[in-house]
């Protein structure tokens, strides 16, 4: 399996200078033309002359056609470019090859010749052309193989509604006199004709006559299906090798092996990841595509030093179909690692650990969270500990139905520090806590609270879950991480890491006498983001256990590469959803596969 992902490796070291710089002036190439294009959109009367001189015997280079939807077109094919889509060079090399044969046919009339703004685009024509040809082996991002089938169907069936939706728009808004009328398949005509020329002729349409913005419009709809067709045509490949039932058993025995290095480590099991193994097997990277961006998390499973044999492969494969490679969550020796493989590393924030042997609840800094304990205490909760192995299948049912009815939202969240299943017999060795209300007098209530922590190596446990009933009293889930703390022995547990604290310095040192006015700036911006998304409350809830501060990185190649990044990163955490098929059909979907 290692081996046949170091295949993509291999190509790379194909890659000579000429080559990269010519694929660099490729790219440049489209993005001047971009630049070029929009600017004739804004600045009406260049985008005149150059509609003019396309209009006479003149010519244009390649794709330097004036206005918005060119520009769109162009910014889309320097976008894949620069991916290394080889979609987009089969599809720049065959339109530029056929333009620069119609300059070179052209070029043999006389009156053509004649003019200098021809030979330059000729010239620059011919440098494009040139530079896809040297540059050709630097363009190896492969794309899905149903690209052709849905760009196909995107197609013919967006021109179809599109044309329908452009013909309503041309009936409702019409102004001709109605001594002519026109049939509804001269508007459909007149709509088709504006979407696929974007400024078509409408002197053949004596009974049509549409005010501008429905023109405008018509045209928007046309921008908006080209790049619907150019994006399911060089999208990149979702999903490669979901986890294995044996892909895990090798995931298992290395977290059995090396699983007391990295608190996130048994997340890594989430089965809708895919792994990328090392030669030797000692070490693995386990990631999920989406959004065109390969997304790891944590550390790499396994041998520190075999961690280079399974990195290089996984950024091999990222580039092979296009993805960004990123990694979320790295601890500052996988950070380091990963650095040397070209990635640059931001400090996102900080993972709260705490060492049970040295935890308690006295001092003056620990009564705010003794008082509460001890209030939850008196009001008759009670906190059972078990391992998921020992708890009945019964039970079990019952406590995955109440943690699901008492999740926020329908979207299950969490991706780097979530196993995203709960009571599979598989993880047996996690750790259940049950809270009960005293509304049973000396024996157990009514369940209110359920935590759930994942194996940290053999002598750890990493938060995996948090669900409780909200008419339940406040204190519920410190109290139940503080009967965790002190019950630790009784279960062989020496550190327990809780929630991730993203920013937490900048918290932290913006509250500090003489913080700078930019971290106090950034201190204030963060707070008041932490109104919809809990920054600042998870910080003041973890700081309660006054822990031990893990530093933890997100992993980049580039900074222009960050947007799509934290969208990915957003996705993949469950706080923003694709737009796509309902939810209800997503269910069949997903049970039709059991």
């Amino acid at each position: 399996m290692g081996d046949a992902r170091l295949t993509p490796n291999v190509q790379r070291s194909a890659s000579t200078t000429a080559s990269r710089r010519a694929a660099a002036f490729a790219v440049w190439y489209l993005r001047v033309v971009t630049f070029v294009n929009l600017l004739s959109a804004v600045w009406v009367s260049f985008g005149n002359d150059v509609r003019r001189h396309n209009e006479e015997n003149f010519f244009t280079p390649y794709l330097l056609t004036a206005g918005f939807a060119s520009g769109v077109f162009t910014m889309f094919l320097a976008i894949t470019m620069r991916r290394r889509k080889r979609a987009a060079w089969i599809l720049n090399i065959v339109i530029g090859t056929l333009f620069l044969l119609l300059f070179a046919f052209a070029m043999f009339f006389a009156e053509i010749r004649e003019h200098a703004q021809n030979w330059i685009s000729l010239a620059l024509t011919a440098a494009f052309v040139a530079a896809l040809v040297v540059g050709r082996r630097e363009f190896y991002a492969k794309g899905d193989r149903a690209n052709p089938r849905l760009a196909a169907a995107v197609a013919v069936g967006g021109l179809l509604v599109s044309s329908l939706l452009a013909a309503l728009l041309v009936t409702v808004a019409n102004q001709a006199h109605d001594s002519h009328r026109s049939t509804f398949l001269e508007r459909w005509n007149y709509g088709t004709m504006r979407l696929v020329s974007v400024a078509a002729d409408d002197t053949g349409f004596a009974g049509i006559s549409t005010p501008n913005w429905v023109d405008v419009t018509i045209n928007v709809i046309s921008t908006v299906l080209i790049l619907a067709v150019l994006y399911a045509a060089f999208r990149s490949r979702r999903a490669v090798d979901p986890l294995t039932e044996d892909d895990e058993a090798r995931l298992r025995a290395l977290l059995d092996r090396h699983g007391d290095r990295d608190s996130l480590g048994y997340f890594a099991l989430r089965r809708e990841k895919s792994v990328v193994w090392s030669p030797t097997g000692k070490a693995a990277v386990t990631y999920r595509a989406l959004g065109g961006v390969s997304l790891a998390a944590g550390d790499p499973i396994g041998d520190p030093e075999a961690w280079p044999g399974a990195i290089e492969p996984w950024l091999a494969e990222a580039r092979a179909h296009g993805w960004i490679p990123a990694v979320m969550g790295a601890s500052e020796e996988a950070g380091t690692v990963y650095a040397r493989h070209g990635l640059d590393a931001l400090e996102l924030g900080d993972e709260a650990i705490v060492e049970t042997a040295e935890f308690t609840l006295e001092g003056r800094a620990m009564r705010t969270v003794r008082q509460a304990c001890n209030r939850v205490k008196r009001a008759g909760y009670t906190v059972r500990v078990r391992r998921h192995a020992d708890i009945p299948a019964a039970e079990m049912t019952s406590l995955l139905q109440r943690a699901d009815d008492w999740r926020d939202g329908a979207t299950e969240r969490g991706f780097s520090m979530a196993l995203g299943r709960l009571g599979d017999p598989a993880d047996g060795q996690c750790v259940m806590l049950e809270c009960a209300d005293g509304s049973a007098g000396e024996g157990a209530g009514e369940l209110r609270a359920v935590l759930s922590f994942v194996p940290w190596g053999p002598n750890g446990l990493s938060l995996d879950l948090m669900r409780r009933d909200r008419d339940s009293d406040n204190g519920l889930m410190e109290f139940m991480v503080i009967e965790l703390l002190q019950r630790a022995q009784e279960i062989g547990i020496t550190q327990v890491s809780l929630n991730f604290a993203m920013f937490r310095s900048v918290f932290e040192r913006g509250g500090r006498i003489g913080a700078g006015p930019v971290l106090r700036l950034w201190r204030s911006l963060l707070g008041f983001f932490s109104r919809w998304w809990q920054i600042e409350s998870l910080y003041r809830a973890n700081a309660k256990y006054r822990p031990i501060w893990e530093p933890r990185f997100l992993l980049f190649e580039k900074s222009a590469d960050l947007p799509r990044i934290g969208i990915a990163a957003a996705r993949a955490e469950g706080f923003l959803e694709a737009p796509g098929l309902p939810k209800w059909l997503h269910r069949r979907h997903l049970e039709s596969k059991r």
